[in-house]
């Protein structure tokens, strides 16, 4: 058998209370979005969805009115709203970068194998006819002392 501790039905709604505060200013401390909706509350409380609708729905109410009378996006959140399409621009353009330079080294690839041939031919060549006769590489003198 299990054991029920009782609800504490103030520190439920204390809970409430705290959270929309910080969703309202813009300061959230469980919620990764930081939007204004009860989703976000209840995330951002703690509490299960059946406890705050059930015993609390005064105060999920009182925060979707604050909120839809607040009109905007909390400061906090437009800010990282606008960080993100700062780093997404930034990635967008690091990305089309890495896509012109991979494209520039891959035709250097290209024209690297086509001298190599091109050397080894010509190579080739140079040791088939008996017309080019190869000089011994200069000798070294000893460093004097």
């Amino acid at each position: 058998m299990t054991i029920r501790r009782p609800r504490d039905l103030e520190a439920e709604r204390a809970a409430l209370r705290a959270a929309a505060e910080r969703l309202l200013a813009g300061t959230p401390l469980r919620s990764t979005s930081g939007k204004l909706t009860a989703f976000e509350l209840l995330r951002e409380s703690g509490l299960r969805r059946d406890v705050a609708y059930g015993d609390h729905k005064d105060l999920v109410e009182e925060f979707q009115a604050r909120a839809k009378a607040q009109h905007c996006t909390p400061a906090a959140t437009q800010e990282l709203a606008d960080q993100k399409a700062e780093l997404n621009k930034k990635l967008a353009d690091a990305t089309e970068a890495l896509a012109k330079e991979r494209a520039v080294t891959a035709a250097l690839r290209r024209i690297i194998a086509e001298l190599d041939l091109e050397l080894d031919q010509a190579r080739e060549e140079l040791g088939q006819s008996g017309n080019v006769t190869r000089l011994p590489a200069p000798r070294r003198r000893p460093a004097r002392r």
